[in-house]
């Protein structure tokens, strides 16, 4: 098989060319179909870029809910451990109207 960067003769089972490393194979994300071009798979005809960037944007939102957790979290711990200087007033506001500078939790 030659390469169709460089031209150069490679083996069919090759990953990468050694002399440009140039990819050979493809594994498609979804159903791990592999083929010799990217872009769609020829099995099921998902789009790679499409598919990656909907997993990208899935993990972003489980992640930035991690994050308003953590958030919340260190301000309650804030609160608490700052309520002998201020009589635990924003500790109660917290817990009874359950804002957070000035949204919903």
């Amino acid at each position: 098989m030659k390469c169709p960067k460089c031209a150069s003769e490679v083996r069919d089972i090759a990953r990468f060319c050694r002399r440009c490393h140039a990819t050979l194979r493809y594994d498609c994300p979804a159903c791990h179909h592999e083929q010799r071009h990217g872009g769609t798979c020829e099995k099921c005809g998902v789009d790679f870029l499409k598919y990656v960037m909907a997993v990208v944007a899935a993990k972003k939102e489980s992640a930035d809910l991690i994050q308003e957790r953590l958030e919340r979290r260190s301000e309650f711990l804030k609160n608490v451990l700052s309520m002998p200087f201020t009589a635990g007033i924003p500790l109660i506001r917290q817990l009874l109207t359950g804002t957070r500078k000035g949204r919903r939790i």
